[in-house]
């Protein structure tokens, strides 16, 4: 069943791409969601719909949780859910920037079995299933064996690296970098581009449900600010944080983290 249902969400992901970059960002029709929820775009809603009809007609007895779907508690009596970021990244899209992408995902009571991240103008796909690993583009990737924190290469908003939010007050000496989309950031750290990400804010599902696959296949680790499991199709779609990064550089950074 993984290996199915990700031959549908990459197919789906493709007509995703190929109706989004019909729209020019900047361009584009766009509403403030408001409740400090940020912008949406008629490209987001279009995408969304896609989506839903592609892969609903598919697997009809399926849930749905998508960022611009009203949610319905229907899901949570479902095994098997589709989680959903029609663009992940919607300021990027705004700027017209390449990093933005449609996150794909299925989750089998709470664990993420098939995922999809796709960029369409940087043409990459990443992509797992769960047990059979991840691959870009077709090709099997890796995360990093980075174990040590000191010049490791880290993904993270600059709140993240607030004194407070490290034991002692004393922020580890990483490289620090940055992407907009959090999806796009998991998907970097399983192909080895860096060595950590790094969320420390209440993260949607949408957001990460298909990286933490990814990840997880690229044989990273992922877990929710804590340590902590994660788990999907919660009934409110949130978890604590993400921490992602090889099993030796994960602990590390975990144990620096103040509590």
């Amino acid at each position: 069943m993984p290996a199915t249902d990700l031959k549908l969400l990459i197919s789906a992901a493709h007509e995703a791409g190929s109706l989004a970059t019909r729209y020019s960002g900047p361009d584009a029709k766009r509403w403030d969601k408001g409740g400090n929820e940020g912008p949406v775009t008629e490209a987001d809603l279009a995408v969304d719909a896609l989506l839903r009809t592609r892969l609903m007609s598919a697997r009809p007895d399926y849930g749905w949780l998508s960022e611009e779907t009203p949610d319905n508690p229907d899901r949570l009596s479902r095994r098997r859910v589709f989680i959903v970021d029609p663009i992940d990244g919607t300021r990027s899209f705004i700027e017209g920037s390449a990093t933005w992408a449609h996150s794909l995902a299925v989750a089998d009571e709470g664990r993420i079995i098939a995922a999809v991240v796709f960029l369409p103008l940087k043409a990459k796909l990443y992509s797992a299933a769960a047990g059979l690993g991840a691959s870009l583009n077709g090709q099997a990737i890796r995360a990093s064996d980075q174990q040590n924190l000191s010049g490791a290469s880290i993904l993270a908003t600059k709140p993240s690296y607030e004194p407070q939010n490290w034991r002692g007050r004393e922020v580890p000496q990483m490289v620090r970098h940055h992407r907009p989309s959090l999806a796009y950031r998991l998907s970097l750290v399983a192909e080895g581009r860096f060595d950590a990400m790094l969320t420390l804010r209440p993260s949607w599902e949408w957001d990460i449900a298909a990286g933490a696959l990814i990840l997880q296949e690229a044989g990273a680790l992922g877990t929710d600010r804590t340590g902590g499991t994660l788990r999907f199709n919660n009934p409110h779609p949130q978890v604590n944080g993400v921490i992602a990064a090889g099993a030796g550089l994960h602990q590390a950074l975990s144990s620096r983290l103040a509590r």
